[in-house]
């Protein structure tokens, strides 16, 4: 299964870096991550321990996968657009976005007919760059609702603790402490849009110095230069020995 692969991945290449002495004297004061990714930085945060992590994650997944084949869902991205613009496509064609996941590029989901409807209304508008992506589903859209439910009772008898550190919620850019609330975040996301461009700009506004990319290739990297190129950023392969981890 992808997703628990990519948050035992993860946690993984932060234990590489405590190993090897490579984190500061102090623990990092934030932690941030995309859809799946705000999971594991959560975990390392501390809200959750590592078997309880890797079961939330499973869940997740599945109930997601079931989602997806209960419904005839797509995505498309939409490069070099405004929000405003977006809003208006996502409204016009009963869709919805699903990531903003930095400047000029968002990610519309919805109905598999309505998102390619959208598709080609957006070139007849003159958006330049849209691309159908080859998904399984419509995932972060009102599609995923029965996934969203289930996933929101499956968490409500799992023990959290607060954070140890600030971690930025996809549904609202802004960090969440209380346990209860982190909870309803996460459910909530699985319906909802990522505010990416926005966790990056909140995280960099409250202190953050760097940023530091622990996956499984550069594309977060990657949007946080596209939306500041002032910004620090650095992926794992940067800064570790790989050899860590072998």
């Amino acid at each position: 299964m992808c997703q628990p692969a990519l948050f035992v991945h993860g946690l993984a290449l932060l234990a590489a870096l405590r190993a090897e002495g490579k984190l500061p004297t102090s623990e990092p004061k934030f932690a941030l991550g995309l859809s799946l990714g705000e999971l594991t930085a959560y975990c390392a945060a501390g809200v959750y321990d590592f078997p309880a992590g890797v079961s939330i994650v499973a869940e997740r997944g599945k109930l997601m996968q079931q989602a997806c084949e209960q419904t005839v869902g797509s995505m498309a991205a939409v490069i070099g657009e405004e929000r405003a613009k977006l809003a208006e496509l996502c409204r016009d064609f009963d869709i919805e976005a699903a990531n903003f996941n930095a400047p000029g590029q968002i990610i519309v989901s919805g109905e598999k007919a309505k998102v390619e409807a959208a598709v080609t209304a957006a070139k007849d508008r003159g958006m330049k760059k849209v691309i159908p992506l080859n998904v399984a589903g419509a995932y972060h859209s009102r599609l995923m609702e029965p996934a969203r439910k289930a996933f929101a009772a499956f968490l409500e008898p799992i023990p959290f603790a607060p954070p140890t550190c600030a971690v930025f919620s996809n549904t609202t850019g802004q960090a969440i402490a209380n346990p209860a609330d982190i909870k309803a975040a996460l459910a909530k996301q699985v319906v909802s849009s990522v505010l990416w461009e926005d966790c990056m700009r909140v995280t960099a506004a409250s202190g953050a110095t760097e940023f530091w990319e622990l996956g499984p290739g550069g594309t977060l990297a990657g949007l946080a230069r596209r939306t500041d190129k002032t910004w620090n950023v650095k992926t794992f392969s940067e800064f570790a020995d790989v050899s860590a981890l072998t």
